[in-house]
C-alpha cells in the first residue's frame, strides 16, 4: 500500500518534476515539512474515521493525480465521487482540506526559512526587504538628506475589512499558532530526536483537535463576531510585529546612511462595525461598540507588557539613579492615587520603576473602567512611558531595560487607546434618502447636481433648515455623526478614519455628507470662532465610468469655496478611494485596471494644479480581479507621482490570513510595502519615451476588453441565469462567513432587482473561482491581448510586458490565474446548465450556448500570454508558485467533483435540503482553501 502521507514518496511533488527548475537545498526542507505533516494527516484520518476511509481518500488523491499528469479524463474523477453519502462527503471534504491546512502552514514557515537564509548572507539583503531597498536608492543616488526628508511624510496603512471569503475560526487560528511554533522550532533541524518527538505530538494534538471542530460556527456571524476576528490580527500579531518592524527599518538605515531616527510611519485601519454599505447591522451602535472593544484590547496589552517590565526593570535607588522627573511622577501619583499607593510592596521601595509602572497600571484599569484616575488621552500614557525610558537612557540602562521600554513607547505611539482607526462608509444614495427626508423634498435624488449643491449650501451656511425630523433613514444617519461627534473626544482624533461615500458621482454626494454632520452637531470648533467638520470626506470611485469622470468630479468638489474651507482645515488634504471590485465586474479586469491607471494620472495631475494634496486609498480584494497580488508589484506600476510617501489600501478575505495570520510574514508584508512606498516615491521609473505609444495600446486593449465582457456579462439577458446555474452562487449566498447580506440595497432599503447587477463584486469573484474557471480575471483579455498582437506584432507587447510595470503586471497576474484554472472541472459546472431554461429568452441549453465561447475566450488569453512571455508553459519564471499550485491540485479537484455532484443533487430537490446544503458548504470552504485567491 502506498501512503506518502507516512513518510513515502508523495507522487504530487515527484511525478513529472518541473523542468529547468533548480531549488536551493532549503527547500528540500520545505519537502520534508510536508511530507512529515502530511504522514500525520494520514494517521489522523485512520485514526479518527478508518483505514478504509484513509485508503479511499489516498484512491481518490491518486486518482486526480492521474488525471492531470497523465491527460486522463475528468469524467472518470467525477463518476468516482457520484453518489456518496452525505456524512461520507463532508468527511472526505475535511480530509483534503485538512491537507491544505498542512502544506499552506509549511509553505508560510518555508518562507520564513527563506528570510533566515537571507540574514545570514550579509552581501545578499533579501530582495523587497528595507535593506535591499535602502541599498538600492543609494546606489541610485538618493542622499541622506533627500531620504531624511521624505520619512516624517511617510505614511503605511493597512485597513481590515468585514469581507470575508475564508473565516477561520479563532480557536483553530490558535491551533495553527501552535503547529508553526513546532516548525519554527525545528526549522533548521537543530533539535534533538527526543525534542522533535515531543513537537510531532504537539502537531498531532493540534491537527486532531482541528479535525474534531467545526470549520466554521453554526449561526451567522455578527458584527462583533467579525470585530473578534480583525481583533485577533492587531493585537495577537501586529501589536508584537510592530516594534520589530521598526528595529529592522532602524538597522537598514544605520547600515546605509548612517543612525537616524525613523518617525513612527505605521497605522492601521478597520471597516469592522463602520461599513455600513449595504449591511443593516451597523450603524450607531456598532460604532460605539467597536470602539469600546479596540479599547478594550490594546489596553489589555499594554497592562500585560507593563506587568513583564515590572519583572525586568527592578533596579535599586541604592545601586543606580533615576531622573528627579521620574520621582516627582512617582510622588505626584501618591498623593492623587492614594489607593493604588496602598498596593505598592514595602520589598518594592528601594525600586522606583517598579513603582512607576504599577500606577501606570492602574490609570490604565481606570482608563478601562470610566473612572477619573483614568487617562484622558494616550499622550498622557505615553508621556509616562517616555519618563521611564529617558530615565534608564541617562543613567546607565539602555542595556538594562531600555530595549523592552522602547518597544512599549512604538506601540503606544501606533495603537494609542484605540487600536486601528475606525473606517466609515456609506452609499450616497443613503445619503440622498437621509437629505430628501429631512428636507420633505421626494425629489431630490433626481435633481440636478447643481440644484443639490444651491440647497446644501443654504443647508451649510445656516440659511436655509430642516422641514422636520425625517423619517427611519435620515434618523440613522444623524445618530452615527452624532456618535462621532460622541466619542472621538474619548478615544481620540485618530479613533476615525475617512467617511467614505460608495457610489461618489458629484461634488454633492461630498456636500451632502457635510450637511448631515453638521446637521448632527458633528463639529469641531477652531480658535477663529470657524467650525468644521472632523473627518476626512473620501468619495469611493466605483465603476469604470465613475472612474473616468472622477477628475472632473474632484475639480468640482475643489472650486466649491465651502468645501475648500472644509479642505483647509484638514490641511490641503483630500483622500480618494479607487475601487478595484466593482470596476472590474462592472467592465473586465483589464478595463478596471486602465481605468484606475488612467485616474491616478488624472488626479495626480489635478493635485499639482489646485494645490491639494491627494492621498490615494486603494479599495483591493484578496483576488486578482478585485485588485489582489503582490503589493509591492501593485506599488511599482502605480503611475509616476501618485504614490508621494503613502499607501493605505484594504486587507481583505483569506488575504488577511495569508499575510497576517504568521508573526514573521506580517512584519515581510510590512517591509515589503514600505520599502516599495521609497522606491516609487523617492525614484521612480524615469520617464519613458515609448509609453505614449504604450498607453494608446492600453487604451484600445481596454476598449476592446470591456466591451467583450461586457457583451457576455451585462448585455447577454440569458447570462444571468447561465452564472445561476454554472457556479455555486446559490450556496454562496447562504454561507454564514458575513454579516453583511450578498445583494446590495438601494438608499431605501430595497434590494435591487436579482442579476448581475444587484450582486456584491465579492460572491461574484467568489463563484467564478468555486468553479475553477476564474472568468472574472481573464475574459475579455484573450480577445483584446489576440487583437493587439494582430495589430503589433508579439516584439512590441513583449517589449511593454519586460519594460512597462503597469503592463508587466497585468500579464502576470493574468498569466496567475490561468495556471489555477482548470477548464476540464469548470466544464462539469457547466454542464449543470444543460437543459436550463431562462425566463423569456428562447434557449434549451445554456452550456452549449456559453461554454464554447468562454472556453475559447481562455485559450485565447492563455496563447497570448505565451506568445507575449515567449515560453509554453504558464509560471515558467515562477517555479515557486507553480510547485504550490501543483502539490495542491490533487486534493481540490475530489473536492471540486463533490462540489458538482452536491449541486445537482441539491438543485434537484428543491435546494431546501440543509443536510445536503451543509455538505456543500463545507466543499465551498474546502476549495476557498485549496484555490486561495478567492474572492
Amino acid at each position: 500500500m502506498n501512503l506518502p502521507f507516512r513518510g513515502g514518496r508523495t507522487p504530487a511533488m515527484t511525478e513529472q518534476p518541473l523542468r529547468n527548475v533548480e531549488f536551493s537545498p532549503t527547500d528540500a526542507l520545505l519537502r520534508e515539512d510536508v511530507n512529515m505533516l502530511g504522514a500525520l494527516v494520514g494517521e489522523i484520518l485512520a485514526d479518527q474515521r478508518s483505514p478504509a476511509f484513509f485508503e479511499e481518500v489516498e484512491r481518490l488523491r491518486r486518482a486526480a493525480i492521474r488525471r492531470r499528469e497523465r491527460n486522463a479524463p475528468v469524467a472518470e474523477l467525477a463518476q468516482a465521487l457520484e453518489g456518496v453519502p452525505l456524512d461520507h462527503a463532508s468527511d472526505l471534504v475535511r480530509a483534503f482540506s485538512t491537507y491544505f491546512q498542512a502544506v499552506n502552514l509549511a509553505e508560510r514557515v518555508h518562507r520564513i526559512r527563506r528570510r533566515r537564509d537571507y540574514e545570514r548572507q550579509a552581501a545578499a539583503p533579501q530582495p523587497g526587504g528595507l535593506r535591499d531597498v535602502l541599498n538600492g536608492l543609494m546606489k541610485q543616488g538618493v542622499s541622506r538628506e533627500e531620504l531624511l526628508a521624505l520619512l516624517p511624510r511617510l505614511r503605511i496603512e493597512p485597513v481590515f475589512t468585514a469581507h470575508p471569503t475564508e473565516a477561520v475560526r479563532r480557536a483553530l487560528l490558535k491551533k495553527e499558532r501552535e503547529i508553526v511554533t513546532c516548525l519554527v522550532g525545528d526549522i533548521d533541524r537543530s533539535r534533538t530526536p527526543a525534542e522533535r518527538r515531543a513537537d510531532r505530538e504537539r502537531i498531532r494534538l493540534a491537527l486532531t483537535t482541528s479535525w474534531q471542530t467545526a470549520e466554521a460556527p453554526s449561526a451567522q456571524p455578527s458584527v462583533a463576531d467579525e470585530f473578534q476576528h480583525v481583533g485577533y490580527y492587531l493585537s495577537e500579531v501586529l501589536y508584537r510585529v510592530l516594534p520589530v518592524f521598526f528595529e529592522v527599518f532602524s538597522d537598514a538605515l544605520e547600515e546605509t546612511y548612517g543612525a537616524a531616527p525613523v518617525p513612527d510611519l505605521l497605522g492601521f485601519g478597520s471597516w469592522v462595525g463602520g461599513d455600513m454599505d449595504g449591511n443593516p447591522n451597523v450603524g450607531a451602535d456598532t460604532i460605539t461598540a467597536t470602539l469600546a472593544g479596540q479599547r478594550a484590547l490594546v489596553l489589555a496589552a499594554y497592562r500585560r507588557d507593563l506587568v513583564a517590565l515590572g519583572e525586568v526593570l527592578s533596579q535599586s535607588i541604592t545601586r543606580v539613579d533615576v531622573s528627579d522627573e521620574l520621582l516627582a511622577r512617582i510622588a505626584f501619583y501618591r498623593e492623587r492615587m492614594p489607593a493604588a499607593a496602598a498596593k505598592l510592596r514595602p520589598r518594592h521601595a528601594d525600586m522606583p520603576y517598579r513603582k512607576l509602572l504599577t500606577f501606570i497600571h492602574e490609570r490604565l484599569w481606570a482608563t478601562q473602567h470610566e473612572e477619573a484616575e483614568g487617562y484622558a488621552d494616550a499622550e498622557e500614557f505615553q508621556s509616562d512611558i517616555a519618563l521611564i525610558e529617558d530615565s534608564l537612557r541617562t543613567h546607565r540602562g539602555e542595556h538594562a531595560g531600555g530595549f523592552a521600554v522602547r518597544r512599549l513607547r512604538r506601540r503606544a505611539a501606533c495603537f494609542g487607546f484605540h487600536l486601528a482607526s475606525l473606517d466609515l462608509r456609506q452609499d450616497s444614495a443613503t445619503h440622498d434618502a437621509a437629505i430628501a427626508a429631512l428636507l420633505g423634498d421626494a425629489q431630490w435624488s433626481a435633481r440636478s447636481v447643481a440644484e443639490r449643491t444651491q440647497r446644501l449650501h443654504r443647508l451649510l451656511q445656516g440659511e436655509d433648515a430642516v422641514e422636520g425630523p425625517g423619517n427611519d433613514t435620515s434618523q440613522s444617519t444623524l445618530e452615527v455623526f452624532r456618535a462621532v461627534a460622541r466619542l472621538r473626544p474619548r478615544y481620540g482624533e485618530r479613533a476615525f478614519g475617512p467617511y467614505i461615500i460608495s457610489m461618489s458621482r458629484s461634488a454633492a454626494d461630498a456636500l451632502s455628507v457635510l450637511a448631515l454632520a453638521r446637521e448632527a452637531g458633528c463639529i469641531e470648533h477652531a480658535g477663529d470662532g470657524t467650525s468644521q467638520v472632523p473627518l476626512d470626506i473620501a468619495p469611493l470611485f466605483e465603476t469604470v465610468d465613475d472612474l473616468d469622470a472622477a477628475a472632473a468630479t474632484l475639480r468640482a468638489l475643489f472650486a466649491d469655496p465651502l468645501y475648500r474651507q472644509h479642505l483647509a482645515a484638514r490641511g490641503q488634504r483630500q483622500v480618494v478611494m479607487l475601487g478595484y471590485s466593482d470596476s472590474a465586474k462592472d467592465g473586465g479586469m483589464l478595463a478596471s485596471r486602465w481605468a484606475l491607471q488612467q485616474t491616478q494620472v488624472a488626479l495626480t495631475k489635478l493635485a499639482r494644479d489646485s494645490g491639494v494634496r491627494i492621498a490615494f486609498f486603494h479599495g483591493r480584494g484578496g483576488s486578482i480581479s478585485r485588485g489582489g497580488g503582490k503589493t509591492e508589484r501593485a506599488v511599482i506600476a502605480m503611475p509616476r507621482g501618485s504614490v508621494d510617501g503613502y499607501l493605505r489600501l484594504t486587507e481583505q478575505g483569506e488575504v488577511i490570513h495569508r499575510k497576517y495570520g504568521i508573526r514573521a510574514i506580517a512584519l515581510r508584508n510590512l517591509e515589503q510595502a514600505t520599502g516599495a512606498v521609497l522606491r516609487a516615491t523617492l525614484r521612480p521609473r524615469i520617464a519613458e519615451p515609448r509609453e505614449e505609444r504604450w498607453r494608446a495600446i492600453a487604451s484600445a486593449l481596454a476598449s476592446d476588453s470591456r466591451a467583450h465582457y461586457r457583451a457576455l456579462v451585462h448585455e447577454d439577458a440569458a447570462f444571468p441565469f447561465y452564472f445561476r446555474a454554472a457556479t455555486p452562487i446559490d450556496v454562496i449566498e447562504r454561507l454564514r462567513i458575513a454579516s453583511r447580506p450578498s445583494k446590495r440595497a438601494g438608499g431605501t432599503g430595497v434590494v435591487r432587482p436579482p442579476g448581475i447587477a444587484s450582486l456584491r463584486a465579492i460572491p461574484w469573484v467568489f463563484a467564478w473561482a468555486q468553479n475553477r474557471s476564474g472568468l472574472t480575471a481573464w475574459y475579455g483579455v484573450g480577445t483584446a491581448l489576440e487583437r493587439a498582437l494582430q495589430q503589433h506584432g508579439r516584439e512590441v507587447l513583449a517589449e511593454m510586458a519586460r519594460d512597462w510595470p503597469f503592463f508587466n503586471t497585468l500579464v502576470n497576474d493574468v498569466e496567475m490565474v490561468l495556471a489555477k484554472s482548470d477548464l476540464g472541472i469548470f466544464e462539469r459546472y457547466s454542464l449543470l446548465a444543460s437543459g436550463v431554461r431562462s425566463e423569456g429568452v428562447d434557449v434549451d441549453d445554456l452550456h452549449a450556448r456559453f461554454h464554447p465561447g468562454i472556453a475559447a475566450e481562455f485559450e485565447r488569453a492563455r496563447a497570448a500570454v505565451f506568445a507575449i512571455k515567449g515560453t509554453d508553459e504558464l509560471l515558467a519564471d515562477d517555479p515557486r508558485l507553480r510547485q504550490s499550485i501543483r502539490l495542491r491540485n490533487p486534493y481540490v479537484d475530489p473536492i471540486s467533483m463533490l462540489q458538482v455532484d452536491l449541486l445537482a443533487r441539491w438543485r434537484a430537490q428543491g435546494s431546501e435540503d440543509e443536510a445536503l446544503l451543509q455538505s456543500l458548504m463545507a466543499t465551498v470552504n474546502g476549495i476557498a482553501a485549496g484555490i486561495q485567491n478567492t474572492g
